[in-house]
């Protein structure tokens, strides 16, 4: 019963409900999306044997070093909201795994990078392909109208969600 509880908790709005039927379907379209990629993200997480943290730890390494930004320790520790103890437990199982290395910083002796393996990357990218692959893949069966107003509709999700937090963040 508890997880039958969960599972239709994501359905539900709490606020009121879009004014037609068909909004309605787009945004229960919508929460499922959301709820499918957290599944199939959670069981490639698990399927790759790394906690939440370890996961975000090398997906966020993995990003910066293909936008070439190098980083290191402190850097995760603000970007995944941990201790740097936690941190350091972190960057310890990765690194024994085979999934992260150290780096030594090429100008001051006293700093380290931290730089995913071949390995790491792997599982990062087995981690999202499926989902990004199914993404592509129904995205290229709809016509160009319905892309159209696909892009459209969830540009205009994402644009509102930022001038909502925008305020918020200024007076942060």
């Amino acid at each position: 019963m508890p997880l039958t509880v969960v599972r239709r908790e994501s359905e539900h709005l709490y606020s009121r409900l879009p004014k037609t039927e068909a909004g309605l379907r787009a945004v229960e379209a919508l929460l499922a999306l959301q709820r499918a990629e957290t599944i199939e993200l959670e069981n490639a997480r698990r399927a790759a044997h790394l906690t939440r943290s370890e996961f975000q730890a090398l997906r966020y390494l993995l990003q910066a070093q293909r936008d070439q930004r190098p980083m290191g320790p402190k850097d995760l520790v603000v970007m995944l909201d941990l201790s740097p103890a936690a941190v350091t437990k972190v960057v310890d199982r990765l690194v024994a795994l085979g999934d992260l290395q150290r780096t030594a910083h090429p100008h001051d002796r006293r700093a380290i990078y931290l730089t995913p393996t071949e390995a790491g990357e792997a599982k990062i990218n087995a981690a999202y392909a499926p989902f990004h692959q199914t993404l592509v893949d129904v995205i290229d069966d709809l016509d160009e109208a319905t892309n159209n107003a696909v892009h459209d509709g969830l540009l205009a999700v994402v644009e509102q969600l930022a001038r909502n937090h925008s305020g918020e963040m200024a007076t942060a």
